[in-house]
């Protein structure tokens, strides 16, 4: 088997004249956190989005669990993605929509969305309509949703948008935690305490080229 879980060759994408990521190349292994840092605009979500199979590239070839996107396999597998606001039903529990999504897949075990909702500080007992959340609590519930399935893979981008100091420092126990269960986590962030205190390495994204720099 490969030791790298996701490998992106000499990947570019264009949205007509203007270049938005250029020949990149980096690949992951399995069990580690990856961060990406980078300004607003510099490639960073449509690098993710790639991955993930939500845009095609222009060129090059992105593979993940040894399976082509876009070619073998359409979306990758065994992935818990946070890339924007999820369109969660407002009039409905915060438990209610991860059941609807994870029954959509014919799962059975729905103590999984139990689990997941206390791993990230929700009471899945809680009728309250995910409406009536907090900007923290919805993001607590799209953490919960990522990896309700046990993906092997994470891919997050500002996954602490709206949560306060606690949730911050819950979510990074978390986040090491399923590392050490051996997943990869993908993560961008704008928080330096962030890509410092989680990250195996680190990745700078600028005006669509990607450079290692920890």
């Amino acid at each position: 088997m490969n030791e790298y879980i996701i490998q992106i060759e000499h990947i570019n994408k264009q949205f007509g004249k203007q270049k938005v990521l250029k020949d990149i190349c980096v690949s992951f292994r399995l069990g580690g956190i990856y961060g990406i840092i980078g300004r607003n605009g510099s490639g960073k979500s449509v690098l993710f989005k790639c991955i993930c199979g939500f845009i095609p590239v222009t060129n090059g070839k992105i593979i993940v669990h040894e399976k082509a996107i876009g070619k073998d396999i359409s979306v990758p597998e065994k992935t818990g993605i946070i890339i924007e606001t999820p369109g969660f039903l407002p009039n409905y529990s915060g438990y209610k929509n991860l059941e609807f999504l994870y029954c959509i897949k014919n799962y059975k075990n729905k103590k999984k969305i139990t689990e997941s909702m206390k791993m990230v500080g929700l009471n899945p007992e809680d009728k309250k309509p995910v409406g009536k959340y907090s900007l923290g609590m919805k993001q607590r519930l799209a953490i919960a949703q990522a990896i309700m399935e046990d993906q092997e893979i994470l891919i997050l981008d500002e996954p602490m948008n709206g949560l306060d100091n606690n949730g911050v420092e819950d979510m990074r126990k978390l986040f090491i935690k399923l590392k050490n269960q051996g997943k990869t986590i993908l993560l961008a962030s704008h928080n330096k305490e962030d890509i410092e205190t989680l990250c195996d390495e680190v990745y700078k994204m600028d005006a669509g080229i990607l450079t290692k720099i920890r």
